[in-house]
């Protein structure tokens, strides 16, 4: 299956990209990753990226579609993929669109994730990370360290990161409805779009998603 998979931040995109990515044998692919390979490489699209990046500028699209395509053209992508972070806004919508007529290549679904804005903002601003490990990652409501401001773990400080404070969360969910929400519209047009609810235990919504793209299909 090719799957877009959209949503705003702290709807869980991450985890159920993963799980869904493993469960239907097909590569997942994150804007993040394409991002890190390719500057790690030394590619020409990550010098290109990383000379945006370095002057604090926005990466142009046509620079994340490079790495897009590069990625979808790999050997264990012939048989699908499940795409993450992009496309980003209705521009790297149509582009992706041209990409995939190019290479006589269709989308089977675009899976939306669906999570009210104040449970969004509560998952993320609630999150406390560990100064010592940054993997050990607890969250106030959900769950809390037996004392509070101390990682179970290793004992170290917990603290909220900056980009987790509720006033960045929403400016974030600002951007999220103003550029990449109305690619939602842009595929519903294509009849393509399969919402379901991203609340709940994380099991539950990877078997709704799964029941939703199977009778999608």
């Amino acid at each position: 299956m090719r799957i877009v998979l959209v949503g705003p931040p702290g709807a869980g995109k991450g985890t159920q990209a993963t799980r869904l990515a493993e469960t239907l044998h097909i590569p997942h692919i994150s804007t993040g990753d394409l991002f890190r390979a390719n500057i790690s490489r030394q590619t020409e699209l990550g010098k290109l990226a990383k000379s945006y990046m370095d002057a604090g500028n926005l990466v142009p699209d046509e620079v994340t579609i490079g790495m897009a395509k590069d990625r979808m053209e790999q050997p264990d992508a012939e048989g699908g993929f499940l795409l993450d972070g992009f496309p980003r806004n209705v521009s790297q919508a149509e582009a992706l669109d041209r990409l995939l007529d190019t290479e006589r290549m269709t989308l089977d679904a675009v899976l939306d994730l669906e999570a009210p804005e104040e449970e969004v903002v509560k998952r993320i601003a609630g999150r406390r990370v560990c100064r010592h490990d940054s993997a050990h990652v607890f969250h106030v409501t959900y769950t809390p360290p037996a004392r509070e401001g101390v990682c179970d773990v290793c004992g170290g400080e917990l603290y909220q990161r900056d980009d987790d404070s509720e006033e960045t969360v929403r400016k974030r969910l600002e951007v999220y409805h103003t550029k990449t929400e109305p690619i939602i519209d842009y595929y519903k047009a294509q009849g393509l779009v399969v919402t379901i609810s991203a609340m709940g235990a994380v099991d539950d919504v990877t078997s709704r998603a799964l029941e939703a793209l199977k009778r999608g299909e």
